[in-house]
């Protein structure tokens, strides 16, 4: 065999078992840090590094996150918070798309709405939920209100740039061969704003959890906010860490299915 060849066989092999290591490499380096993380937390617990009441072991969390999943208390909370946060976040995200795709092509539009667009984004949704209180009450309008105001922003904020992007070249094709508006929106614009309107979505997702865990917090009856409410006044300190735990898996989990989706519906989506 020549060294050629046996350069290449060798190169072969080591690509191989590289393809072979690369997908668990920073996953494992992940799982490994949680698991570090953990287990300080057991070991300050335990030896007494952090002595408080509120400071329990992480073994005594799991098992109290194993009851709560047997009793179902808390998958009847999760699965309250996420209908809300869905509804809002449907709400805000088809908004968002819609106006921001009107006012990248308005100048009109852009004139007339954008200023109050812009003076009113900047607020915080928590800070705008006391003032809601007393038009909407506190019942599931002030929830889904609050969780679509702060879906929208990220959304049309990427919708509208993403407009902005678009070729002209593309659009005046489409006038030359007297293509329609709706079919040069749904041909052209739409196709080419897709990957910053999915970057908007994302972030819009993690944002649609936060807001309804507290509008949940500060004015709810149901939900995973409210549950923790209750357990930190309960002096609960385990069952609110279990809780928390569940939130941020479903918060992971929201994230992986959503970024599945992305590669399937946009394939094109980072490929230049």
């Amino acid at each position: 065999m020549s060294v050629v060849g046996t350069l290449e066989g060798a190169s072969s092999k080591s690509g191989a078992a590289g393809s072979i290591r690369r997908p668990f490499g920073p996953r494992l380096y992940g799982v490994l840090l949680i698991a570090a993380i953990l287990t300080f937390w057991e070991v300050s617990s335990r030896l007494g590094w952090i002595v408080s009441a509120y400071w329990p072991p992480v073994t005594k969390v799991l098992w109290a996150a194993a009851l709560q999943l047997a009793g179902g208390d808390i998958l009847l909370s999760l699965a309250s918070t996420l209908r809300r946060a869905a509804t809002g976040y449907a709400i805000g995200s088809l908004l968002g798309i819609a106006l921001g795709i009107l006012l990248g092509k308005s100048k009109l539009l852009r004139v007339a709405l954008l200023p109050l667009i812009e003076i009113v984004r900047p607020i915080p949704t928590p800070a705008v939920i006391p003032p809601l209180i007393l038009f909407l009450g506190v019942d599931d309008a002030l929830k889904i209100f609050a969780i679509s105001l702060a879906t929208f922003f990220p959304v049309f904020t990427n919708t509208f740039a993403g407009v902005a992007t678009v070729d002209d070249t593309l659009i005046q094709t489409a006038r030359t061969f007297r293509t329609s508006w709706a079919r040069t929106l749904l041909r052209v614009i739409l196709p080419a704003t897709l990957p910053a309107i999915a970057a908007g979505l994302r972030t819009a997702t993690s944002l649609a959890l936060v807001v309804a865990v507290v509008s949940e917090m500060v004015a709810g009856s149901s939900g995973i906010g409210y549950y923790l409410v209750e357990m930190q006044y309960a002096l609960r300190p385990d069952l609110m860490y279990a809780a928390v735990m569940y939130l941020a898996i479903t918060g992971y989990a929201v994230n992986r299915l959503f970024l599945v989706a992305e590669a399937r519906l946009i394939p094109w989506m980072g490929k230049t």
